[in-house]
């Protein structure tokens, strides 16, 4: 793993994305290098391959410097908006715990007194150790990606992240300690495209741990992704790829919408958004 220091020129910046205004993202780059990420494309900024991911960390380690002087642009304190740590890669991944980045950002917030709503997502089960500072702020809230009940399907597209049961267990953790909290489902892996009994097993999971929120995101498919991951899937059965290669299609979508909002009628999960989101490459 190649591990750089470097000093950034911003850390809160405007999003694309539907559910945040800004985003702060400490690090380029991601250690846990998941074979689906579109994050991928990070690698581009930084003299970096698609095939590189998952390979090199550049921390910014002037985050919570330059959080301290951009917080102030913000009006009323940030009252109305929302913040999202982390968009392009993990915030709590290994690196995390040496050079503390985004816990030192979040303590920046809480010392600030903001006003807006600060949403984590990560897979790992050190966001554990913020919550004390989570309990300061306003608002706060910590989305753990699940995508799967099974650690031998989250070991195969997630070699280097937490397993799928720490992330489970993170989650009622949370709930426990009075942290709102939500459970991002994506993206929907090729084992939902081949046995939608998967799925409903995920949400039981879900819902034991006392999480009541989900955000739902198909897989996003672009070509750099379908080719990391087909590396991934090459000695899967020809059955398989062929359901795998049709997830990209907008008729197989919504055919797979329509079987997972019939399971949610069995649960009092709240979608967010109020639907299964489709995010493509950059949005």
């Amino acid at each position: 793993m190649e591990i750089q220091e470097v000093e950034a020129k911003s850390i809160l910046v405007k999003s694309k994305l539907p559910e945040s205004d800004y985003v702060i993202n400490c690090y380029t780059g991601c250690g846990f290098g998941c074979s689906y990420c579109y994050a991928s494309f990070m690698g581009r900024f930084v003299e970096k391959k698609i095939t590189d991911w998952g390979e090199y960390v550049y921390a910014k380690v002037n985050a919570a410097e330059l959080l301290k002087k951009e917080l102030p642009k913000l009006k009323d304190k940030g009252k109305g908006v929302t913040i999202l740590l982390s968009s392009v890669t993990d915030p709590f991944q290994a690196t995390e715990a040496k050079y503390k980045l985004s816990e030192k950002c979040l303590t920046v917030l809480a010392d600030y007194g903001f006003e807006g709503m600060v949403s984590i997502l990560t897979k790992s089960p050190t966001v554990l150790k913020v919550v004390p500072i989570l309990k300061h702020l306003k608002n706060a809230e910590v989305g753990i990606t699940i995508t799967a009940t099974d650690d031998k399907i989250s070991r195969y597209f997630e070699k280097f992240a937490p397993n799928a049961t720490a992330r489970i267990e993170t989650l009622a953790r949370l709930n426990e300690a009075g942290i709102k909290t939500y459970a991002f489902l994506g993206p929907l892996l090729p084992h939902f495209v081949a046995e939608k009994v998967k799925f409903k097993e995920v949400l039981d999971a879900i819902y034991k741990t006392g999480t009541r929120r989900l955000f739902i995101e198909h897989i996003n498919l672009a070509p750099y992704i379908k080719d990391r991951m087909l590396h991934e899937l090459k000695n899967i059965n020809t059955e398989f790829l062929k359901k795998f290669y049709s997830s990209q299609s907008k008729d197989y979508r919504e055919e797979l919408n329509k079987a997972i909002y019939e399971l949610l009628k069995d649960y009092d999960f709240k979608l967010l958004h109020d639907e299964v989101l489709y995010h493509k490459e950059g949005t």
